[in-house]
């Protein structure tokens, strides 16, 4: 769901419903600001829309069936951590409430619910969120502050870090030297891309934004960020990828929420010391590629995208990037541009078709890599006959080389798309499986999935929606509603138990559930099943 512009959306929870339409009618949510973009009759059900609509502001009981209000305010501080929480509390738990949560929820309000005292609130909310999204917006006084504080040198340090060019001893010699923290060890690199038609007329402001937002959080006091070409970098010391992962995950959410911008985040191999960092950068900006192949603005680590990176070909040129992210997520028709303006530079050159060996052998050896790494095989692309080198006496003109070019980059894109497609239905098959031969654990989640799969959960979320078109979450409570309506038909197990073998240990909420499915609660389904027979 689209937000409103200038309108923060408001998620409802409570169990009852008088409650709810009360509160939903009485308030004036346009004039204070708001907009009231759902309802949930219990903690579960709210996450669920919580999911969908990302809330700004969630009103919450704070006793409620399956999942109350404290519980409901732990999970959405780690998936939603700018949303701000107001507690509605009954007296005996008004202090309880206020002790259990402490600074996590703007106000508690007592119950019964007042229109009026809910008003002042949700005015001095929205005053609080007004005021830490134009601090945080304002783009020149960051500018002013980031060059007040930060050296030039030590952008020049990071830079020439993450592409490369410093060494060993050089590294804590000028580290030392800028008065930087760099310790030796292992490192992962992440950049930080912002949406290409983001405030493209204040570009650089708006990355000293994001630079200087990442250095002020908590989480980021071990991080090193840095200005890094036309995205933002976060040096992390560790090789722990996937706690990094989810970081990294919440970082973006928080970006996206208070300066309103849309980031993608590519992240690379962890990297055995500092001046190998380069390779992990690299590995960062390989992975931000393939954000328009799996769409909208996300965590994407190249472990999950390019298995086998040590294979996989890092181009620093301008022309071969183009040529390995056209073959790699483009059109047929960018391929064959691509090709033909490099064909086109180097017939301005005027050269001797015999002199293109070297440049025959370099072309080669790009698709060579960008094979490998996709798992295709080179007789594929080649031809059985294929040796590992093409003679430049084979072509009798710019036109023949131009066109074996072209046919072989074309070739080595409809593998690589078919063999993705292939390791994403392989991928899915392995999840359906997990969850067939698990659905009956209560505790099974994403997260759980994801260890057995060796993925991070972004990454495995989009894909499993794409191929399925339906949520993890959407799917695990279809197998498990579809197992419980065969046990209900097929035996005499008790509801409880049926409930238990399905992967819910509490059997008010099993039927919940399986009303909101079926339309009827599990015993009136089991009677009318039987009915028919």
């Amino acid at each position: 769901m689209e937000k409103i512009t200038g309108r923060y959306q408001v998620l409802l929870v409570d169990d009852e419903e008088e409650i709810r339409a009360g509160v939903s009618r009485k308030i004036e949510w346009d004039r204070l600001g708001f907009t009231l973009v759902g309802e949930a009759s219990n903690g579960q059900e709210a996450l669920e829309i919580a999911e969908t609509v990302e809330p700004d502001v969630v009103l919450t009981d704070i006793k409620m069936p399956f999942i109350d209000g404290l519980e409901l305010c732990r999970r959405l501080q780690k998936s939603l951590p700018a949303a701000k929480a107001v507690v509605f509390s009954g007296f005996d738990d008004f202090e309880y409430a206020r002790q259990a949560i402490g600074m996590s929820v703007f106000e508690y309000i007592l119950k019964p619910v007042n229109a009026v005292e809910l008003n002042e609130v949700l005015i001095r909310l929205k005053e609080q969120m007004d005021r830490e999204r134009a601090e945080q917006r304002d783009v020149e006084s960051l500018r002013r502050r980031y060059e007040e504080s930060l050296p030039v040198l030590r952008e020049l340090f990071y830079t020439r870090l993450l592409d490369g060019r410093i060494s060993d001893r050089q590294i804590q010699e000028r580290a030392a030297g800028y008065e930087l923290e760099m310790p030796e060890g292992e490192w992962t690199a992440a950049i930080f891309r912002l949406d290409q038609e983001t405030h493209s007329a204040q570009h650089d402001e708006v990355l000293l934004s994001v630079q200087q937002f990442l250095e002020n959080q908590d989480s980021c006091r071990k991080f090193r960020a840095a200005l890094y070409n036309d995205d933002v970098a976060l040096l992390a010391p560790t090789r722990e990828v996937y706690p990094l992962l989810q970081e990294l995950e919440r970082l973006r959410s928080l970006v996206q929420a208070y300066l309103g911008l849309n980031v993608a985040v590519g992240v690379g191999l962890p990297s055995e010391r500092l001046s190998e960092l380069y390779q992990s950068c690299n590995g960062a900006r390989a992975a931000l590629e393939y954000r328009v192949l799996l769409g909208g603005q996300r965590v994407l680590y190249i472990g999950d995208l390019e298995p086998d990176l040590s294979t996989s070909i890092t181009l620093e040129e301008e022309e071969q990037q183009q040529l390995a992210s056209a073959i790699k997520i483009g059109e047929a028709s960018q391929v064959s541009e691509v090709v033909r303006r490099v064909i086109g530079r180097i017939r301005e050159t005027r050269m001797d078709l015999p002199q293109c060996q070297l440049f025959l052998m370099e072309f080669s050896t790009h698709l060579i890599r960008l094979a490998r790494a996709g798992g295709v095989g080179l007789e594929e692309v080649f031809g059985n006959s294929f040796t590992g080198a093409v003679p430049i006496d084979s072509f009798c003109s710019y036109e023949e080389l131009e066109n074996w070019c072209v046919e072989k980059c074309q070739r080595l894109r409809e593998l690589l798309n078919r063999q993705r497609t292939d390791s994403a239905g392989r991928m899915i098959e392995r999840a359906k499986n997990f969850i067939d031969q698990n659905y009956q654990d209560s505790e099974l989640n994403v997260e759980k999935l994801c260890e057995y799969l060796h993925l991070s959960p972004a990454y495995f979320s989009t894909i499993f929606k794409r191929e399925t078109g339906m949520s993890f979450i959407s799917y695990l409570t279809g197998v498990r509603l579809e197992e419980a309506a065969r046990l209900l038909r097929e035996t005499d197990e008790k509801t409880y138990l049926v409930a238990e073998k399905t992967g819910y240990p509490d059997a008010n909420y099993f039927s919940y559930v399986f009303k909101r499915r079926f339309s009827v609660s599990p015993s009136k389904y089991r009677a009318g099943e039987k009915a028919r027979q």
